[in-house]
């Protein structure tokens, strides 16, 4: 029966032609190779290619044949491959490119992806929405430090990291604040979650934003409802100033809906980094290694880890190019434990913009 639309039409968009090419080799041989390419609309050598198949390999001729190449003259072997592979397992969560970059390994990213996925080691990609992607293009219109996006994490439920918490008495709360356009983020740690730990942490922040020149009248901090955030009243009997703290240096406090996590991707985002980077693969042996490692884990963020999605560059290089008069201390505020305090004052002390707390001294 001759075909209603053309033959490359019609196989274009099957994912198996098994059975149309069986119909095309039965009506070229009751009707001739020619009048089956015309009525198939399609031509005689594809014809006489899939009768010549069909006789010489039988029924497993109609097939699609792979167009891969019988052997690769670049394929990677010997002492590079295992050190490539050795990289990744002991990285899981670094990519090609990143491997080839951090190892200045001889090697192109996408020889790197193919030797990963010989050996089971490629995870597959997230899916990226449109929303995101245009989220991501807007924000890249705000100003420097427009909005400072404010979170805890919990770090109880990392499974690498959690025998050493509980062995080494290591923080269980991690507050991070992230500017977002640059990416910039700074870090501190608690042993829990508390209104004087978040004020103090607003309280530093700001401080060393107006020691580096940073014009708070221009920020907003944007952070969920969580009762560190917002000055309810907490179970132990304190209130957070976390507000006051922000608003005592002219900046804004903004919230975010009930239940849309969403608006706060920039700082989870790095959430799950941190996650990937840090806690997943380093290992502690007292609280002073852990605020070390965490502290150049911060500076290597800041200064020299490129964001594929601000166009590969580090936040430093983000901010000089947007304000070449902001000092590289700004990227240098070393993260803190927030418990220590050299002080036990009443728990409606307001903050002040000076000391009271035990924190490492600025840069």
């Amino acid at each position: 029966m001759p075909a209603p639309v053309p033959y490359f039409d019609v196989v274009r968009q099957m994912k198996n032609a098994f059975n149309y090419r069986l119909q095309l080799v039965a009506y070229a041989r009751q009707h001739g190779i020619k009048k089956a390419a015309r009525d198939f609309s399609t031509t005689v050598p594809t014809v006489r290619k899939w009768l010549r198949r069909r006789q010489a390999q039988g029924l497993e001729g109609l097939n699609v044949l792979s167009r891969a190449p019988h052997s690769c003259p670049h394929k990677i072997v010997g002492e590079l491959a295992e050190r490539v592979v050795e990289l990744r397992r002991r990285l899981p969560t670094f990519g090609a490119r990143r491997l080839q970059r951090e190892w200045d390994l001889p090697l192109g990213h996408g020889a790197i992806e193919r030797l990963l996925r010989q050996h089971g080691l490629i995870r597959p990609r997230r899916r990226e929405y449109q929303k995101k992607q245009d989220l991501a293009q807007l924000k890249a219109t705000w100003a420097l430090f427009q909005q400072i996006s404010a979170d805890t994490k919990d770090l109880d439920d990392i499974p690498h990291y959690w025998p050493q918490m509980k062995a080494r008495h290591l923080p269980v709360v991690q507050y991070t604040a992230r500017e977002v356009r640059s990416g910039l983020q700074f870090l501190a740690y608690a042993s829990r979650r508390s209104a004087q730990a978040s004020t103090l942490f607003a309280q530093r922040i700001q401080t060393h934003l107006r020691r580096c020149g940073v014009n708070l009248r221009d920020v907003t901090w944007q952070t969920d409802n969580g009762g560190e955030f917002i000055g309810e009243l907490q179970p132990d009997g304190s209130r957070s100033h976390f507000p006051a703290a922000v608003t005592y240096f002219g900046s804004q406090h903004e919230r975010i809906p009930p239940g849309a996590h969403t608006y706060q991707s920039d700082v989870e985002t790095v959430h799950r980094l941190i996650e990937d980077e840090f806690f997943d693969l380093e290992t502690f042996q007292n609280r002073a290694d852990f605020l070390a490692k965490a502290s150049l884990y911060q500076l290597y963020f800041n200064l020299a880890r490129p964001n594929s999605h601000k166009q590969g560059l580090t936040p430093w290089q983000i901010i000089h190019q947007l304000d070449p008069r902001l000092p590289l201390d700004l990227c240098l505020l070393p993260p803190a434990f927030l418990d220590y305090r050299l002080h036990d004052g009443p728990p409606h002390t307001p903050p002040t913009p000076q000391g009271g707390y035990d924190v490492p001294g600025l840069p």
